[in-house]
Formats: structure tokens, C-alpha cells, sequence
């Protein structure tokens, strides 16, 4: 088992982040595992169209992510998807990751990439047109809406600055947010408020959304009062917060109180071998782009781990 299910770096996770990790690992000769308990490609695969990504003018994310698995494949990197993860060890020098299946793989060093996703509002309809008039992600998406009508759920700072920013494509900006006073910094108060193409619903909330192929209304209901007005959009845009999938990690690594693991600029935890990247780290911006650049730097870092590591059992086997 020790040969076989011995790599020199497992990825926990398979979206961009953890992909690229597999890339850079696997071209440097390092043995390679990437652990994903999803599908290959995480959130990306859910983005209709990246216009974003450089050297790329647009591509479907589902491709995208495609054309990562099998250029980290082509280099040697084994991948296994849709696997539970029933425990993990990240204490120990020698780092053991154990499948649902009853399968332990042991390790060198481990790179955490598990992404994270967006808040829902869990309310009817959601699920049904994410994609398709909902959205989670203004710089991704915000082009799309060109001179349309939207809406966007949420009083904190993401919510007013994002809806700023969409102001550069939509023609009006309807902020609903379910409290008579926003959480958030009052310069981005004041800059959404003073903006004449944003108007509020406050002590309000959206309860369900309708449309056929793609969205086209949604209800809105006052907290206070229970009315519900059905109110004609092109799309929503949620900004109630962002959850890290990092539970399985409770009590293995210590977290922030987001829930975000905290790495240095070399994307190493406090713990030796074991690094984190991707958007389930501490940080401000969460793209596919910054995604790739973590798991660079922490593929390069846990490469020279390995190398340094292996040095040293070759030193103490000869003294």
C-alpha cells in the first residue's frame, strides 16, 4: 500500500485552484494526487461564459475546467472525483487522508484547495435559474446585463459596492435588503445612495423568482407588513455573503471565524507540508484568475518542501 497509495502531494479539492496545483506538481515531477469530492472543475463549471481569464477572449467554464484536468493529467497527475473524505491527518510528517471507501492515501505534503460558494436565500426558484438571470459574481457576470434592469439582495459592503459597479452595464440597480439600515462602510453608503441609477427597497425581501427559459421576475415581500409584490427583472445579483468549504477541516487546522484558513504569502498554513489556496483562504477577491495564482505559488512552495524533505531522509540514510 505504501507504494502504490504514497504520493508525494495530495490536492484536496479539484476546481481551478486545486488543477493548476496538479499541473505545476505533476510537470515537476512530483507524484500527484488530486481529491475531489465534487466535480472536476468546482465552481467554474456552473459559469455560462469566462471573458475574463487571460489569453482566453471566452469560453464556457465547464471547458475551461475540462482543459485543465486533461493538460494535469497529460503530465502525470492522477485524479479521483465524487469521493468522500472520512478523515483527515495533517499533524503528522507524513499526512494521511482517508476516503468514505475505507481507502487511506498518505502523502508529504498537502495542498487544501475545497473553493467555497456563495451564500443562497434558499427561496423557490433559486436553484432553477442560477445561471440563467441569477448571479453570485458582478465582475463575472455583470456584462451581461447591459442595459437592463436588475436586482441585488444584500446590505453589506459587497452588496452597495457590487452594485455600484454594475451601474457601468445596467440601466437601473434595485437594492433589496431586508433591514432598515445597511451593514456596511458609510462611504459605500453614500455612494450607492447618491447613484441615479439605484434605487432601494429596504425591510424587504426576494422570496421567490419566475420566469421560463431565463428569469423574469421575482417577488418581493415586505418583512414587516408580509405584502408581496411580484417585480418585473432581468436578473438578480445575491451578495449575502460567501461560506469556505472548509468544515471538514474543523478541529484538523485552525480557522478564522469566517471559516477561511489563514496562509502566508507562500501559501503555507502554521502547520510544516501543508498549504492552502484558492478561494477558501483568507483574503479579499475571489476569481478564477487569483485562484490559479494561489495554487501556483503554493504548488511551487510544496514542491521545494518535498525536495528539501527528501534531501534530508537521503542525508540521515547515509550518516
Amino acid at each position: 500500500m505504501e507504494s502504490k497509495n504514497h504520493y508525494d502531494t495530495i490536492v484536496i479539492g479539484g476546481g481551478p485552484a486545486g488543477l493548476t496545483a496538479g499541473i505545476y506538481l505533476s510537470r515537476a515531477r512530483v507524484r500527484t494526487l488530486i481529491l475531489s469530492e465534487g466535480t472536476v472543475g468546482g465552481q467554474m463549471v456552473l459559469t455560462h461564459e469566462i471573458a475574463n481569464y487571460p489569453g482566453v477572449e471566452s469560453i464556457n467554464g465547464y471547458m475551461l475546467g475540462n482543459i485543465m484536468k486533461k493538460q494535469a493529467q497529460k503530465f502525470g497527475c492522477d485524479i479521483k472525483s465524487n469521493i468522500g473524505i472520512d478523515d483527515l491527518q495533517l499533524s503528522e510528517e507524513l499526512k494521511r487522508v482517508t476516503l468514505s471507501n475505507g481507502t487511506t492515501y498518505t502523502a508529504d505534503a498537502i495542498i487544501l484547495t475545497p473553493g467555497g460558494r456563495s451564500r443562497t436565500l434558499g427561496v423557490t426558484g433559486e436553484s432553477a435559474y442560477k445561471g440563467k438571470g441569477i448571479s453570485y459574481c458582478a465582475t463575472c457576470d455583470g456584462d451581461f446585463f447591459t442595459d437592463k434592469e436588475i436586482v441585488v439582495v444584500g446590505g453589506g459592503n459587497s452588496a452597495l459596492e457590487e452594485a455600484v459597479s454594475l451601474t457601468k452595464y445596467a440601466s437601473k440597480v434595485t437594492i433589496v435588503h431586508q433591514f432598515d439600515h445597511f451593514q456596511a462602510f458609510e462611504h459605500a453608503i453614500e455612494e450607492a445612495k447618491a447613484h441615479p441609477k439605484i434605487q432601494f427597497r429596504m425591510t424587504s425581501k426576494v422570496s421567490a423568482f419566475y420566469g421560463g427559459e431565463n428569469l423574469e421576475a421575482v417577488d418581493i415581500t415586505n418583512v414587516n407588513t408580509n405584502e408581496t409584490e411580484r417585480f418585473k427583472t432581468d436578473g438578480v445579483f445575491i451578495f449575502i455573503g460567501y461560506v469556505p468549504n472548509t468544515e471538514f477541516l474543523k478541529g484538523k487546522l485552525d480557522l478564522n471565524q469566517r471559516g477561511e484558513m489563514v496562509v502566508n504569502a507562500e501559501m503555507e498554513t502554521p502547520i510544516p507540508g501543508v498549504y492552502g489556496a484558492g478561494d477558501a483562504i483568507a483574503k479579499r477577491y475571489r476569481q478564477v484568475t487569483t485562484a490559479v495564482g494561489d495554487a501556483t505559488v503554493a504548488a511551487l512552495a510544496a514542491s521545494d518542501y518535498i525536495h528539501k524533505l527528501k534531501s534530508k531522509k537521503k542525508s540521515l540514510l547515509v550518516n
